[in-house]
């Protein structure tokens, strides 16, 4: 039983580090955009691999551990999780990744006005604050912390449907800098599907706790 426990919690260990990996990505990501430090993009392209290989290395181990030792019950319903959970952050990365690609192509810094009147800094800020709460509620197996995520995304959720209107109203009033909304809007696009993924993962933690499934629930008739 103590070999098990022992993998179980090298296997935590491991999400717990490829979380912080994801969160320090999403907030160089934030600092290259608002700075337009293409150095620091080209981190976050560079870091990538590493999550991948992150990504690859938690889920060889949980597999690994399944095979050895058929594990049944809450410690079942851990590695599935894990396994879950190690994708939709794996996803994070992809996120900081592509707005990295977005700032490299571009040949001067986006706008201040755009920045500022896009709502980006508040996306930013509410992605990263999603992300610790789906982390704080999975460390603390607080299934209640979790819940509030679904109301947080949906903040996230607004701020998006909120993009497309913004863009025309700004193209049209500042017809020279089109290419920057558009990477803005594809930015704000990209920060939404962060709620998704917290989202998912709160949902794995209230399975793991308390062994009930949200997904896919068939609605009342």
């Amino acid at each position: 039983m103590a070999q098990i426990e022992n993998a179980l919690n090298q296997i935590r260990s491991e999400v717990f580090n490829m979380w912080t990996l994801a969160e320090s990505q999403m907030k160089k990501a934030k600092t290259a955009l608002f700075n337009f430090d293409q150095d620091v993009a080209r981190e976050v392209k560079a870091i990538e691999k590493r999550v991948n290989t992150t990504e690859l290395k938690i889920d060889r181990d949980c597999e690994h551990l399944l095979a050895l030792h058929a594990p049944v019950a809450v410690d079942l319903r851990f590695i599935l999780v894990i396994l879950k959970i190690n994708t939709s952050l794996e996803r994070v990365g992809d996120t900081a990744d592509s707005i990295a690609k977005y700032i490299l192509h571009q040949t001067e810094s986006s706008p201040t006005a755009l920045l500022e009147q896009s709502g980006l800094a508040d996306m930013f800020q509410q992605a990263l604050s999603l992300l610790n709460s789906a982390r704080e509620a999975f460390g603390l197996e607080n299934t209640r912390l979790a819940r509030t995520i679904f109301h947080q995304d949906e903040i996230l959720n607004e701020m998006n449907a909120r993009a497309l209107p913004f863009a025309v109203k700004y193209i049209r009033d500042n017809t020279t800098e089109t290419e920057s909304v558009l990477n803005a809007v594809s930015i704000i696009r990209r920060l939404e599907r962060i709620g998704d993924h917290t989202k998912n993962i709160a949902e794995e933690t209230i399975f793991y706790v308390e062994a009930r499934v949200l997904k896919h629930k068939i609605p009342e008739s």
